[in-house]
């Protein structure tokens, strides 16, 4: 769905993020994706993979293009009852100077395969009127709740399973997903509440954190995107340039909890500073 809208045969797609798959494809494509926050949309009829984690959001081209589809998309269905009903006040006409931005110090400067483009990008921040304020993560064990996505997947594939029909997936290696279905049958009960009680220190933590920032830019590949999985915040992932190979590259801006609105203004206003999310093969213009 990432290539097709990257070759213009689409004029967006849907994703569905548990841990990386708006902003993996969004960033391998060079578009453009929005993963909204936990609740903001329908998961009704889509496939479950972790039913505390999974979120439905838009690919597309451009920002401008995922706030037009979030805006046609979220909200109660009568069907998902974890959606939340709240309001989707898309305003782009915002100065940067008059928000808290935040960025992620330890992140960047540990991101050092992209250390050019995210330097570039900080500095085109800046120059747009960004008082930019370094942040840090909340230092918590957070990397060891990936047990909850496990132990849910499992679940959610229980009867394929049981039944061993998973045989019949071509992938058998060690870490793909029918040995992964087969091998969180033996989390403990005990275990998986005792992560999520983890995971709620880390969503206090975030929300005390969020406090004094409107919104935060991040590398799109951290530890930020595990966290923020499980805490279920909003993202904007969109292109920032190319690796050595040609490659697209991107960036991600970091919301409050149901903050989409505020998060595509700020990540709008950097595309349009930029010129990388029209850039396209000669064969797709």
């Amino acid at each position: 769905s990432g290539s097709a809208t990257a070759a213009g045969l689409v004029a967006f797609a849907i994703g569905t993020e548990t841990w990386g798959s708006i902003v993996s494809p969004s960033t391998r494509c060079g578009v453009t994706g929005l993963r909204p926050t936990y609740g903001r949309v329908s998961r009704a009829g889509a496939m479950a993979l972790s039913w505390s984690m999974d979120k439905i959001g838009p690919i597309c081209r451009t920002v401008e293009d995922c706030a037009l589809v979030f805006n046609a998309i979220y909200g109660p269905d009568g069907l998902d009852q974890t959606l939340v009903d709240l309001p989707f006040n898309y305003n782009p006409k915002i100065k940067l100077s008059d928000l808290r931005i935040g960025y992620l110090k330890n992140g960047f400067e540990k991101d050092s395969t992209n250390r050019v483009t995210n330097e570039a990008a900080l500095a085109k921040l800046r120059e747009m009127g960004a008082q930019l304020i370094p942040l840090e993560l909340p230092d918590l064990p957070f990397e060891a709740l990936t047990i909850i996505l496990s132990a849910e997947a499992a679940a959610a594939f229980d009867e394929l399973t049981r039944s061993g029909k998973d045989d019949l997936l071509v992938r058998q290696i060690k870490n793909a997903w029918p040995n992964a279905f087969r091998s969180a049958r033996f989390i403990p009960a005990v275990e998986y509440i005792q992560a999520n009680r983890v995971r709620h220190l880390v969503m206090q933590a975030m929300a005390e954190m969020m406090k004094n920032i409107d919104v935060y830019v991040a590398p799109s590949f951290d530890d930020n995107l595990l966290l923020t999985n499980l805490t279920g915040h909003p993202c904007v992932t969109l292109p920032n340039g190319f690796n050595g190979k040609g490659s697209p590259i991107s960036i991600t801006f970091m919301g409050n909890l149901y903050g989409e609105a505020l998060t595509l203004a700020v990540a709008k206003a950097y595309q349009d500073a930029t010129d990388f999310h029209q850039k396209h093969p000669p064969l797709f213009p």
